[in-house]
């Protein structure tokens, strides 16, 4: 896995670094594991001033990806989308997170896409369960740009130094956030 890591990172280096991130986001939301931040953050300290420009390609990849993920467990489910969800050891928790969306329709991608859960687990069961397509699309677009503008805006106005802290605590800041957002919806679904 560090071997991989590493060469995600390589990509950073090299003039293709925005085509390797674009692929690296639609692979991550459907069946890759590294996540396209750590190629976002090298892009973005390369060149703070292209931040928001590699945000952008990050989210249409990402959300590209999240469809692609969301049609593999539309139609293949049983011959391609189970082997995903049993390379993350979800398979499990398939029956939980039938319950999520239940519960919380596509929110519950919502919340995944912006945190370290495994975003394709959730846009591949989505797919499977046959949640709204359009609302699928919508929540999952703004929970990734949320995601990759907020690494990007760090990094814009930080630069360099910045890398460690988001590095160091990344997964805390993105459980802040999303507590931040469910206490949203609590607040409007109480005075709606």
């Amino acid at each position: 896995m560090k071997r991989l890591y590493t060469w995600v990172l390589s990509w950073a280096h090299t003039p293709y670094g925005s085509i390797a991130l674009f692929l690296l986001a639609f692979t991550e939301s459907s069946f890759f594991p590294i996540p396209p931040d750590v190629l976002l953050i090298a892009l973005a300290i390369s060149i703070p001033l292209r931040s928001f420009r590699y945000a952008i390609v990050c989210s249409i990849g990402s959300l590209l990806g999240g469809i692609f993920g969301y049609f593999i467990g539309y139609m293949l489910m049983e011959t391609i989308g189970f082997r995903i969800i049993e390379f993350y050891h979800f398979k499990d928790n398939y029956e939980y997170i039938q319950h999520l969306y239940r519960e919380y329709d596509a929110w519950a991608v919502g919340i995944a896409g912006f945190t370290p859960i495994p975003y394709k687990v959730f846009t591949i069961t989505a797919g499977a369960f046959k949640i709204d397509f359009w609302v699928f699309s919508l929540v999952s677009a703004i929970s990734r740009a949320a995601r990759f503008f907020i690494v990007a805006g760090i990094i814009y106005h930080y630069g360099e130094g910045i890398k460690w802290f988001i590095d160091k605590y990344l997964n805390l800041l993105t459980i802040i956030f999303v507590i931040i957002l469910i206490a949203g919806f609590v607040v409007l679904k109480l005075f709606l």
